[in-house]
């Protein structure tokens, strides 16, 4: 029973009350999870020293949370029908919020790795519960306002986690990276056990627990594997294979067993949606794009261009306002405009801010850098609300639960991927630049014999020597990040035709629709 439904012997303003504050409640629940899959990133070197850890070792309180929501995130729809949308998404928030406690309070490594896994495992559930829930409490005809709203919470967690963990790390301690979540976490506990109405139950699914097995070690594989390839020189470690070997494997057997089971993990009927499937591609590029840039921008300003934490996180702050901007208009357009158009337009305007960034040098001023950033979060932001919609316009209302956390679960994807993809450029291309570019630092360079020149990268001495190699790594770094930001402009080209496979919805308003959810 969604909200509307619940309310529907009450009056409109009752009723526009509680889709009030349950979308208060949601977007907060959202943009909880979502921003501690950053928040942490700034906090870890803090934290390497408090634990006596070495890189490696640190590196797991990333992984472990990251593999643990990419695990629990498929169960949701199958927990949500059995024991109920809203007591699982109570219990999400009440473990993710302990959990996160915990983490402030651990006194070494594996303790905290082993709550960094239980706050993912209990937080996978809240970004698709939530996005379920709004898409039930919105009539289909407001869904892209639902999508704008939630799509806030999803989107400018991420960009916000890096600002506000250097914040909470600089001036008070790493612990409280974690601590804030626990404020946050009462405050949606309350409005969800207040406001949002409970689903049906449905005792007689069985769970498919060999299905569940397979996709895990497929997802834990992938996951593992892209988190630690970059630290384990990816195919020349066996780690790195074994973990590729798994994934592979684990997923095939997946796919089989649900085609043939009687009650699969997945219902088949999910993927013979069009609309759904197309989506769920696109998303996993959006993935790709959302953190990529957020993991080259922060040491490009940091170490290329000696901006200090805080001033990184207020160059990045404008991409935020960029995305809730082009939210809010997508969420009085989508339906009345032809969605496809709105992505299209997305992709475009993000291909064009990632073409301004092919273009930086150490020279460009920090506003150009936030302008960039801004017309990307606009063209994210463009893309994100009609892709909601249209992915589940189509979609039947029984496997939207479990389509919300695909849907979730290929974002999540497509951003390690991304991430490690484009690390692994950048790491090669530095290489690769750094061998072109020596070649022109030799003595046959009359540029070398200029008394300047000679003052600062003399060839002759091993300080002159030594500066001229730091120099031409800067300029070697520099092309690779803009290498990286090329690459990540082409694939947006590249995406655009699957928006050729998304058919159009259009829905018209009834006249009483405003009443209710204005």
């Amino acid at each position: 029973m969604t909200a509307l439904g619940a309310a529907a012997r009450s009056g409109p303003a009752e009723k526009s009350i509680h889709v009030g504050w349950i979308t208060v409640t949601t977007v907060l629940a959202t943009t909880l999870q979502t921003i501690d899959t950053t928040i942490a990133n700034v906090a870890l070197p803090h934290m390497q020293g408090a634990m006596s850890a070495t890189q490696d070792q640190i590196s797991w309180v990333l992984t472990s949370y990251i593999v643990a929501i990419a695990i629990m995130t498929p169960p949701t729809g199958w927990l949500a029908g059995r024991f109920g949308r809203k007591r699982l998404f109570l219990a999400s928030i009440a473990g993710f919020t302990l959990a996160s406690m915990a983490c402030g309070a651990a006194s070494t490594l594996e303790e905290i790795v082993i709550f960094r896994l239980l706050q993912g495992a209990f937080g996978a559930a809240i970004v698709p519960l939530s996005q379920s829930i709004m898409l039930d409490t919105y009539p289909r005809e407001r869904h892209g306002m639902a999508m704008a709203l939630w799509g806030m919470g999803v989107m400018i967690g991420p960009i916000l986690g890096p600002t506000l963990g250097g914040f909470l790390t600089d001036n008070y301690s790493w612990r409280w990276v974690f601590y804030i979540n626990v404020p946050v976490g009462a405050l949606a506990f309350v409005g969800m056990l207040l406001f949002v109405p409970e689903t049906e139950r449905n005792r007689e699914r069985p769970f498919d627990w060999f299905g569940f097995t397979l996709l895990s070690l497929a997802i834990g594989g992938v996951q593992m594997m892209l988190d630690r390839g970059e630290l384990k020189g990816w195919f020349d470690s066996l780690e790195i294979i074994a973990w590729a070997v798994i994934a592979g494997l684990g997923f095939y057997l997946f796919v089989v067993h649900i085609m043939t089971a009687k009650h699969p993990f997945l219902e088949p009927g999910l993927f013979a949606d069009r609309n759904f499937v197309t989506g769920i591609v696109i998303m996993f590029v959006v993935g790709i794009l959302l953190l990529s840039s957020l993991a080259l921008l922060p040491p490009f300003l940091q170490n290329l261009m000696d901006y200090p934490v805080m001033t990184t996180g207020m160059i990045l702050a404008p991409r935020g306002l960029g995305t809730i901007i082009a939210m809010m208009i997508n969420g009085r357009i989508v339906g009345k405009v032809d969605s496809r158009a709105l992505i299209l337009l997305g992709l475009g305007i993000t291909a064009y801010s990632l073409h301004q960034m092919s273009g930086f040098t150490l020279d460009t001023s920090g506003p150009a850098v936030a302008w960039s950033g801004f017309i990307q979060g606009l063209g994210l932001g463009f893309i994100f609300v009609p892709l909601s919609a249209l992915t589940f316009a189509t979609l039947a209302p029984r496997f939207r639960t479990e389509g919300t956390s695909i849907f979730n679960l290929m974002r999540n994807i497509g951003s390690s991927i991304g991430v490690s993809i484009v690390m692994y450029l950048l790491a090669t291309n530095v290489q690769v630049n750094h061998a072109s570019l020596v070649e022109y630092a030799t003595p046959f360079n009359g540029a070398f014999n200029l008394p300047n020149i000679v003052a600062f990268w003399n060839l002759k001495e091993l300080a002159g020597l030594a500066a001229l190699n730091a120099e031409i790594n800067r300029q070697a770094a520099v092309i690779a990040y803009l290498d990286d930001f090329t690459f990540m402009m082409w694939l947006t080209i590249a995406s655009m035709p699957l928006i050729l496979l998304l058919k159009p919805v259009r829905h018209s308003l009834p006249p009483d629709a405003a009443a209710v959810v204005e």
